[in-house]
């Protein structure tokens, strides 16, 4: 997948001050043909959906955490779920209703930076898949404070990011993580339960971890 104009316009808004900027400049201009958004598969994302498989039971209010196009809030919902999904991008919202217009999935523009304040504490699923690894450091930072807050009691936080070693180069946008700054998104009440470390079927495989936190 060609990520070279999507790096072009993250670097030019990080540059100015404005970390989240390029998304919405990449989603109109792939909305203009003339870009392509390279994590929008327009299918769920295969490690959310293999996790859903294996936890049947999970239910309740989720939140979609940098939705795009929408697929993966769809998935949420096939499910049985009552599904918040938002973006920081107005164009992607207004994508994701286009593409679903029959959708129980309420899509909202908001900013992970700065959520709306009756979001605090009300989800029993938060996912966050592929977001944190495409923010910068101090960004991505308050991002994981504002996912903690919004993790209801008893409920979860999965986190699926690229993975990397400590001693490797983060390289260019999309930033893997290491480990550390996975298991360090616990605090706050939330508690790691869950650490997965794999491989995907990519060509070539790409490191990828998968996480869950809980709130009792």
């Amino acid at each position: 997948m060609d990520r070279s104009r999507a790096r072009v316009l993250a670097r030019d808004a990080i540059a100015r001050g404005e970390a989240l900027a390029w998304f919405e400049a990449l989603y109109r201009e792939a909305d203009a043909g003339t870009a392509v958004v390279p994590w929008a598969d327009l299918v769920p994302n295969p490690h959310l959906v293999n996790w859903l498989d294996a936890h049947p039971t999970i239910g309740g209010r989720a939140l979609d955490v940098g939705t795009g196009f929408g697929d993966n809030a769809e998935e949420l919902a096939r499910r049985g779920m009552a599904v918040v999904a938002f973006d920081v991008a107005a164009t992607a919202v207004a994508r994701a209703r286009a593409r679903f217009p029959r959708s129980s999935v309420r899509y909202l523009v908001a900013d992970l930076l700065d959520p709306p304040a009756d979001w605090r504490g009300t989800f029993d699923l938060v996912a966050e898949t592929y977001t944190l690894q495409v923010l910068p450091a101090r960004e991505r930072g308050v991002a994981v404070q504002a996912l903690r807050t919004l993790v209801a009691p008893g409920g979860t936080l999965l986190v699926i990011a690229r993975g990397r070693e400590p001693a490797e180069a983060e390289g260019a946008m999309p930033w893997p993580l290491t480990r550390g700054e996975v298991e360090a998104i616990a605090g706050d009440g939330l508690t790691l339960t869950t650490f997965e470390d794999f491989l995907d079927d990519e060509d070539p495989p790409v490191r990828r971890f998968r996480a869950t936190f809980r709130r009792p």
